[in-house]
């Protein structure tokens, strides 16, 4: 939450589809404007196309999970990518032809994820034959990291930072308010508070769910020794049965359906952005006149999105790596304007939404926070460590950072002038603008 006050105090000064990379060149000094806003920009790209991969990876890794409960269909990381793929393509069919549709998907999401696991949740607590103590799920710490695990060789400390990750990736994707925001009306307020009460209502109500998972747990060992590979599989087999729980587990399915659709919307318009700022060939930029899409980009997303899974065909800790380099790529693209806007805090004019004499205390301990979980999540999770389950996000986030500084220093320095000026023209649904540069100009 410390983090999104510091992008909505942002985001409400400098409301545009390029989000942080575009807050990184307003908020820096003119001659440092292009390369803050190239670096932050490739940060995001990497983090926006790592987050479809984990959201998307990772419904592929439930519904195999999901046909394992009543059939005798056996999941290969062969078959797990295949269903990856068309998941992918399924959310690339609906961004190029169903531009119109987005918004009624969206109500659909919102009331999916805030009364359908509201609803799943008291099923659950209801429906549960026994419940666990308070003492269990509050006090009971399970390593689960291998054997030995790194509570044993680290400590436990290092086991409960690691276990940040999934949390903490949860609670990405934020600045889709900001990617969004030249497509939202008021945007200098609502983008604001589309930040706030993302991260608010995701953390009520993902810490109810998870609450009511724990307290039902019937025996911790069969869960996670499950036979089915899924825990969560495990707690709705032991308390609904078979049917029961291939229905919830496709509620829950169709939830995560719709993240990975709106992952890959906000990361085509973040992609669009970039390319109309020449970060990106110049060819991705361009809306289709009869379906109002960046189709481009959208495949793009999907095409990128795709590679980084691929290494999952020789590892068993994909899932972990593609959330560790989302979460480690988005956070690292909102803590460099944040960072920016405390170094030069007279670089830019607040909007409606801001902080006032907290805004440093909080933008301090944003910055700091994020160069803790940057350090962590590029650690490893499983012991021992060898080819399978190696963190691979080191080596990712690596050759990120090599190619946008290298590529600065070598070539981009010498063309890329920064974010261009925002002009409303309008094609279709999608602005664009006119071709002022901010390495030229402030705005």
């Amino acid at each position: 939450m410390i983090v999104g006050l510091g992008m909505a105090e942002i985001v409400s000064a400098i409301p545009t589809s390029g989000g942080p990379y575009f807050w990184a060149a307003r908020l820096a000094p003119v001659k440092h404007a292009a390369f803050a806003s190239w670096i932050t920009g490739w940060f995001n790209l990497l983090g926006q196309v790592a987050v479809t991969t984990g959201i998307s990876f990772g419904l592929a890794g439930l519904i195999s999970t999901t046909a394992t409960l009543n059939s005798d269909y056996t999941p290969t990381p062969g078959k797990t990518i295949g269903i990856y793929a068309a998941i992918l393509i399924s959310h690339g069919m609906v961004n190029t032809f169903g531009v119109h549709i987005l918004r009624f998907l969206n109500d659909s999401s919102i009331i999916l994820h805030s009364l359908g696991i509201f609803a799943f949740a008291v099923a659950v607590l209801a429906k549960a034959p026994t419940h666990q103590n308070a003492k269990f799920v509050f006090a009971t710490f399970y390593d689960g990291t291998g054997d030995p695990g790194w509570s044993m060789r680290a400590s436990p400390a290092y086991v409960a930072a690691c276990g940040i990750l999934f949390s903490q990736y949860t609670l990405t994707g934020f600045d889709a308010s900001a990617h969004l925001s030249e497509e939202t009306r008021n945007a200098a307020w609502s983008a604001p508070m589309g930040v706030i009460m993302s991260i608010g209502v995701s953390s009520i109500f993902g810490f109810f769910l998870i609450l009511s998972l724990l307290f039902s747990i019937q025996d911790f060992a069969t869960t996670v020794g499950s036979s089915v590979g899924q825990p969560v599989a495990q707690i709705l087999l032991d308390i609904f049965g078979t049917n029961g729980a291939i229905v919830l587990m496709t509620l829950i399915m169709i939830c995560v359906w719709h993240c990975g659709l709106f992952s890959m919307t906000s990361n085509s318009r973040m992609m669009f952005a970039f390319s109309r700022d020449a970060a990106l060939p110049r060819f991705f930029h361009q809306v289709d006149a009869r379906f109002q899409s960046p189709i481009r980009t959208v495949w793009l997303a999907a095409f990128l999105s795709f590679l980084l899974a691929l290494p999952s065909l020789g590892s068993t800790v994909a899932f972990a790596a593609a959330t560790s380099i989302a979460t480690i790529g988005l956070y690292l693209s909102y803590g460099i304007p944040i960072l920016i806007a405390l170094i030069y805090p007279n670089g830019y004019t607040k909007g409606p939404f801001s902080l006032g004499i907290m805004s440093r205390p909080v933008g301090l301990v944003a910055v700091a926070w994020i160069m803790f979980i940057t350090v962590i999540f590029c650690l490893p999770t499983a012991n021992p460590v060898n080819e399978q389950t190696l963190n691979y996000t080191v080596v990712a986030v690596g050759i990120i950072a090599i190619f946008a500084i290298g590529g600065w220093f070598l070539s981009a320095r010498k063309w890329f002038t920064g974010p261009i000026r925002q002009i409303e023209v309008r094609h279709g649904d999608t602005v664009v603008s006119e071709p002022v540069f901010m390495g030229q100009e402030k705005i």
